[in-house]
């Protein structure tokens, strides 16, 4: 399979874990020379307290989602990490459910691979992945790479 178009989704729950999903993420699009879409997903109240904290006036024009999300502390340090490694990237935003939304950002970017985080679970939630991991595995247009958090 040629990756042409990786998708890395992230999200709020993600800041402890930038460095293991760009490590993984630069290992993966690297070697194929893919674009990488980190693609952030917020609520809608996530939105609205993301518009606030970065500072973005609404009063002169619309903010798109992706302009908030190419403001976000762990996008920005993300492009860094993908800059460093000279893996070519975009940034994808979206409002809504998080596993709907990813899915609809990887079927948008048209993405060979989804890259979502996830941190260790208790023995019987080992079953279950996380309700938004779970739902993009699922619904995913392309193969899904779930990488766990770092436990020590």
């Amino acid at each position: 399979m040629a990756l042409g178009t990786v998708l890395l989704a992230v999200g709020p729950g993600d800041a402890d874990r930038i460095d293991r999903l760009a490590e993984e993420t630069i290992d993966i699009a690297g070697p194929s020379d893919a674009t990488v879409v980190l693609g952030h997903v917020f609520t809608d109240e996530e939105y609205a307290e993301s518009l606030d904290r970065l500072g973005f006036d609404t009063t002169s024009g619309e903010v798109s989602p992706d302009d908030v999300a190419s403001r976000h502390a762990t996008i920005r340090e993300l492009i860094g990490q993908l800059d460093e490694a000279s893996v070519e990237h975009a940034v994808g935003g979206a409002i809504g459910g998080h596993g709907d939304s990813i899915v609809g950002l990887a079927e948008k970017a048209d993405a060979d691979l989804v890259i979502v985080g996830g941190r260790q679970r208790s023995p019987a939630g080992k079953a279950v992945f996380g309700s938004t991991a779970q739902e993009v595995m699922l619904s995913a247009p392309c193969p899904v790479t779930f990488v766990r958090a770092d436990t020590s």
